[in-house]
């Protein structure tokens, strides 16, 4: 075996494990968001997350990746790879797709449908996020922008879509009060919010990772290592600055809060983790721990009711991490803001007009009476909880 071969070989493994560990936040974002619900969704929940997962992967397979990446038909077809496998190139990709639809899934939950949240998630998967993708990262016009796994094409857009969602929802029945005043909803399993969020900080070390695509070379090597310890030292920082910020408001330690703050120091190096060095992970992932602080009671008082807190750790950290990369490399900011700019300004109206249009032919949200009850027996037909006394608010 030659050189050549033995270097594609390594990469080709490489790119299929950082997959599999992308893969792994598949049950995070399940887990997850099943903790944060209620009790009497959670089956809702789930059901949603591997149906997503399902239909985003598979829409992307037939044509999405083709679209994102200049290919021509169905399936791989015209894709050009070269250095490792283009099965293993696909995996990779594929992997993505379904993240930006699981970023909104906890966003919306406890009243939507599941059967036209899953129409929207062929939109998602078949049109908005591979022509993201192509501009930024497919050679288009925001080639330039520096967005190393999708701070803006895949949190940015999941965020954007995930607002517009909310706003065409409303808020879930009793969780404003008349006076403004809003009132808590207190997650159902703290354990299993825990594992989520756990996995999805181990998943992110594939996320990024993976995105140096290649591991073969000394120098390789080295980017991937250091990508992946900025990784982590962002997740490290934005959960002590979580934690520091709401025990010096309340004296208390949300677990809910920090992990949330750690996951938005993951989102807010995703841009930038192999252009700065060791230092500025903590700056970085601090910030990003500290906005979503600030960002979940910010909605909340625009009456803007997201479950699960993922716009203020998607959407606020997306746009932050990208300007971050201009403030701490060398990369010009206009250009970044550019990229930003244009991401929201396409996907946000095409979402919220999606939304609408469904609202409108099938239906979006629950009727009252389902909420009340709990999405599970709608949906379902079964509950996650069975034996116990749940809360019917």
């Amino acid at each position: 075996m030659d050189v050549s071969s033995i270097h594609y070989v390594i990469d080709t493994f490489f790119l299929l494990f950082a997959a599999v560990l992308i893969l792994l936040m598949v049950p995070g974002f399940a887990m997850l968001e099943a903790g944060l619900v209620r009790s009497k969704n959670a089956s809702a929940v789930l059901t949603g997350n591997v149906m997503l997962y399902a239909i985003t992967s598979f829409v992307f397979l037939l044509w999405g990746y083709n679209l994102m990446f200049g290919g021509s038909g169905f399936f791989l077809n015209g894709v050009a790879v070269e250095g490792y496998s283009a099965y293993a190139y696909f995996l990779f990709q594929m992997a993505f797709v379904s993240k930006t639809v699981s970023i909104m899934s906890g966003g919306v939950s406890e009243r939507i449908r599941i059967v036209p949240f899953m129409i929207f998630a062929v939109l998602m998967s078949g049109f908005i996020y591979p022509m993201v993708g192509n501009a930024i990262w497919g050679g288009g016009f925001l080639k330039e922008v520096h967005d190393l796994a999708g701070c803006t094409v895949i949190h940015s857009v999941g965020g954007w879509a995930l607002l517009a969602g909310i706003l065409v929802l409303g808020a879930r029945r009793g969780r404003y009060g008349k006076e403004g005043q809003v009132r808590a909803i207190p997650a159902s399993n703290i354990p299993l919010v825990t594992l989520g969020a756990m996995l999805l900080w181990i998943g992110w070390f594939g996320f990024n990772g993976g995105s140096a695509f290649t591991i073969s070379s000394v120098e390789k090597a080295d980017l991937v290592g250091l990508i992946i310890v900025n990784t982590n030292t962002a997740g490290l920082a934005g959960a002590i600055s979580a934690a520091f910020i709401i025990y010096f408001q309340y004296k208390k330690l949300d677990i809910t809060m920090i992990l949330n703050g750690a996951l938005g120091g993951l989102v807010a190096i995703t841009a930038s983790a192999d252009v700065v060095g060791l230092w500025e992970p903590i700056i970085i992932g601090a910030i990003g721990g500290t906005l979503v602080v600030f960002a979940v009671p910010l909605f909340d008082k625009l009456k803007i009711d997201d479950p699960v807190g993922a716009l203020s750790v998607h959407l606020v950290n997306g746009i932050w991490g990208t300007l971050a990369v201009a403030l701490f490399a060398d990369f010009s900011l206009l250009t970044q803001l550019k990229g930003i700019a244009l991401t929201g300004l396409f996907t946000f109206p095409i979402s919220y007009i999606a939304f609408v249009l469904i609202k409108k032919m099938i239906g979006l949200r629950s009727d009252e009476e389902h909420e009340y009850v709990g999405l599970d027996l709608e949906e379902c037909g079964l509950e996650a909880y069975p034996e116990f006394a749940k809360s019917k608010v």
